[in-house]
Formats: C-alpha cells, structure tokens, sequence
C-alpha cells in the first residue's frame, strides 16, 4: 500500500467532558509528511484540547488517530512519544536547578556504574544533537541562568532526543524578542527540510503567514477549514476564528498625562539564587497614560511586578502610590488606594479555581455597603453585579454559578480583567495582559486599557508582546539586566529591531536618557 501524504489524520473527532461541555465536535485534522502547519482558533475554541489528544494527556470520545498509516490508541504521552510524537508546551517543563544537558537527558540518562548520571555522555549527546540540528545551547550551563530563547531550544532538543519526528509547538514564540522569533524559525524551517513535521498553534497572524505552509483553523469545538497560508489574509483568518471583523490595530488618542501615580525609586532585589533581579530601578507612571515594560523574560520584570503589589519584599527602595509608601502594606491596603492588578500567572494569583465566576468577580468588594443587609449578604445585588460584569466584559459561561477553573484560559483571563477593571482603578498594574489568548479576547482587553487610561487611570503595562506594548504604551522602558536599559518617551518611531537591540543588552542608552523616566 502506499504511503499517505498525511503524517497524522485526526477523523471525526469528539470530546465530551463529564460535566457535558463539548470541547470538539466532529473535528477533522490532517497534517501533511513535512510541512509547519498552524492551529489556530479562540480559547475555547478546542484547539488545545485536540493536541492534548495527540500527545496523549487526554483521550477521545470517539473518533480515530491515525499517526503514520497506522491506528493508534494515545493512552499517555509515554506511548506518544513511541510514536514519534513529541509537544513543546507554552510554560517550559526545565528543572531550573538542573543543567541544559541533564534536562535533555532527563527519564533517559546514561549510568555510571548503573546508580550516578554520567555527566561526559549527557553532555556528549546534547552537543550532537545541538550540533545536528543548528539548535545551540550550553549544556552545561544551568536552566535558569541561560536566555528564555535558549530554553525554547532546550524543549526542542528535549523531544528530538527522545525520537519526535511530529512536534507540537504551543505558542512558541510568546516569551521571544523579534531576533530571537527569527532564530528559532531558521530552525524551524532547517527541521522542515530535514523531513520533520511541526503543528504550530500561535495567535500571532503575522508569524503565521510569515513561516506556515498550511493552517486549520477552529471555532466553538470544530473545524472552520484548512486552508494554504499563502492564498489567505489576516483579516480572513481572524473573521474566521472569532466570526466577526476584528480590529488588529490598537486605535488611542494622544495621551494628556497629569499626575504622578505611582513613583518607584532605587528598587533592589536578589533572589534565592543570590542573583541580582532588580538594580536600583527607578520610574514613575502618571495619570492618563499606559507606560510599557519591555523586555526578554527573566530580565526582572515578574519580581518587579511581585514588590508593586507585595508579592515579595524588595531589599532596598521605594513604591509609592499617590505619595503613599507600600511597600510591605498589605494587599488588602494596596487594593483600598486603588490599585488593581492582572497578574501574569491567572492561575495562581488572578483566579480561586474552584470557586464560583461570581465569586471570584465579588473576592475584592465582599465587604461593600451594597452587598450587605446587616449581617447577612445581599444575594440579589450580587448577582446583578455579576450578571452585569459577565455581560459586558463578554465571559462565555453557563452562568455566575459555573466553576471558574472550568473556563477556558481567554475566558478565565476576562473574569480577571473584569473584576480588576470594575473597581474604579487609580491605577492598573496589567502583566501580560493577553498571553496565549485569542485575537477576540486580544482586541477587547487592549480596547479596555486604553478607555481606563484615556479617563484617567495611570497604567503599567509589562508584555513580552513587542506588538503589544508598543502599539499600547504612550511611553515605554526597556529592562534588561535588572536595569532599566532604554526610556522611550514616545513610541511612534519605534522599530522591533530597535527594541530588541536594547532588550538583548547590545544598547544601553545614558544614565541621563534613562533619568527621564522619573517625572517628579
């Protein structure tokens, strides 16, 4: 018989949960021998929960998988992966602590004496397989002291080294700067020729016309198409997966900033790992204004986000919010002077996933005057409020009764951005404000920001979007280092090249340019 064009067909595929949602219905998805092929849809949209079938985290219920000509039964990544089937996650699966080549090797390392690792053949295989395939890394470097692009080629090498001939990339490109995304595609496209086949979920139009051969595109659990990229617009793709026009450009007034909100001076912070994230960084954000925070991950963004809003203690300096020190305040206090947050990890800090959607919507205003008859809570208001919330911020949900951690990731992220965005703010801390979600959510949330800022909110906007923070910011800084590298006082002129120069440390603007950004 001969041989399929299709490396993988996925026929008429079902996905029901327990609870009854129906996260694919009848989906078709074929992926031809040697090509970069996008999935790409809405959260929610199914897309996620199809890939988690190929890669055996979950299982069908109903429908058949064909890899290779041959019907196979997924039952865990383990049997995946026999297959030839390997999945880079978007949340890197390193062990920090461990060296480059002890991840590689990790589940299948060489013995010493059948008990030690034997570190010479670690290494030695990670450099061949570095060296085979133009992906290169430091092994014995450890995880986290290497660049977040490096780790990107860690995950890849980690499932070649295991025989993945299929790889299921999610989101590749969400933590990489615009030199580092070209990398990454040369890779790419040097794996293509050498006959592997990369299933590329992304919600970036620009990359995926730029490097895909063919996409699928998914919408409320079925397929809305395949289609070549070459003979489709953005524009089509994005009426597709959302089915409405959407607008891919952020429209926003000329800011008029007023007051000083919030005032950062000579932040300092070391981590565990006696590593100096946070070096004497100073800024301040004013009323009527989004100012950005760029920069490679890892650069001390997350552990300056975490000392705005107490998440840790910094080890010398000042965060003032309308002249008011809050540094070591509770959060409860930093919520009362209006600050409001959309943390980077929504599920941790932005969401309690086994509670209600009108529960989470309510955590921060409980105590309010209007939802309290004495000792009792006033039902009625409260589920007005949310009704009222779920409606306007658009939460796709059964009701304000379902469990939160049941939505998918967009929709969790809108009840997020709900609650933050609904209390009056004075000032908006957003942290990846839309990582790994849809175009739809995208435009909604970046639409919201701007109003917030545009009547008189001060916003920090911290993304690792390059798209993203310079359409939105009205100002901008870079970090790298833990220093504020570059202060961007208008980012019309701005390039992706520019930025990355200054994101990757090539440039470093004056002392005297980077002052700027302090405006008291």
């Amino acid at each position: 018989m001969p041989q399929s064009e299709y490396v993988v067909q996925m026929k008429g595929i079902n996905k029901v949960y327990p609870n009854g949602v129906a996260a694919n219905r009848g989906v078709d998805f074929n992926v031809r021998r040697g090509e970069i092929h996008a999935l790409m849809g809405e959260n929610g949209a199914g897309k996620s929960t199809l890939m988690k079938m190929l890669f055996g985290l979950e299982q069908p219920t109903s429908g058949e998988i064909i890899v290779n000509d041959e019907t196979v039964n997924l039952t865990s990544p383990t049997v995946a992966i026999s297959k030839g089937i390997g999945m880079v996650h978007q949340h890197f699966m390193l062990v920090p602590s461990l060296t480059v080549a002890e991840n590689i090797v990790l589940g299948m390392a060489p013995r010493k004496g059948g008990l030690f690792m034997d570190m010479e053949s670690a290494v030695k295989l990670t450099e061949e397989y570095a060296e085979k395939y133009n992906l290169r890394v430091e092994p014995k470097a450890k995880v986290m002291d290497i660049p977040v692009g490096m780790k990107q080629k860690v995950e890849i090498l980690k499932a070649l080294v295991r025989g993945a001939k299929i790889l299921i990339l999610d989101e590749p490109t969400a933590v990489l700067t615009t030199q580092e995304t070209a990398e990454l595609f040369r890779e790419l496209i040097n794996l293509k020729e050498q006959g592997y086949t990369i299933i590329f979920i992304s919600h970036k139009l620009n990359e995926i016309k730029q490097i895909t051969d063919r996409l699928t595109i998914m919408r409320a659990g079925k397929s809305m198409g395949v289609y070549e990229t070459a003979s489709i617009t953005k524009e089509e793709i994005s009426r597709l997966m959302v089915g409405r026009d959407v607008i891919l450009t952020v429209e926003k007034e000329k800011a008029q900033p007023t007051d000083t909100v919030l005032s950062v001076k000579d932040l300092e912070y070391t981590n565990e790992w006696n590593k100096k994230m946070l070096d004497k960084v100073s800024f301040s954000v004013r009323k009527g204004e989004i100012l950005g925070i760029a920069g490679v991950e890892g650069n001390g963004q997350r552990e300056l986000v975490d000392m705005l809003f107490n998440l840790n203690r910094p080890d010398a300096g000042s965060v003032k919010v309308n002249g008011k020190d809050i540094v070591g305040a509770s959060q409860r206090n930093i919520r009362s002077l209006g600050v409001s947050l959309i943390p980077e990890d929504r599920m941790t800090y932005g969401i309690a996933a086994t509670a209600s959607i009108e529960e989470n919507l309510i955590s921060d205003r409980v105590s309010a005057k209007r939802f309290n008859k004495g000792p009792l809570f006033d039902m009625k208001a409260i589920h007005k409020e949310c009704d009222d919330l779920i409606r306007d911020f658009k939460v796709l949900c059964k009701s304000g009764q379902q469990k939160v951690g049941m939505l998918s990731g967009g929709n969790i992220q809108k009840v997020v951005v709900a609650r933050e965005f609904s209390c009056d703010p004075v000032l908006i801390i957003a942290d990846q404000p839309t990582r790994g979600i849809d175009v739809g959510a995208t435009e909604f949330i970046r639409k919201k920001l701007v109003e917030l800022s545009r009547a008189g909110a001060a916003v920090l906007l911290v993304s690792a979007d390059l798209n993203e923070v310079m359409e939105l910011s009205d100002s901008l800084i870079v970090m790298c280092g833990g220093k504020i590298a570059a202060y961007f006082e208008d980012t019309a002129m701005l390039t992706d090249e520019i930025m990355g120069e200054y994101m990757l440390g090539l440039k470093r603007q004056s002392d005297e340019e980077i002052g700027r950004v302090c405006h008291e």
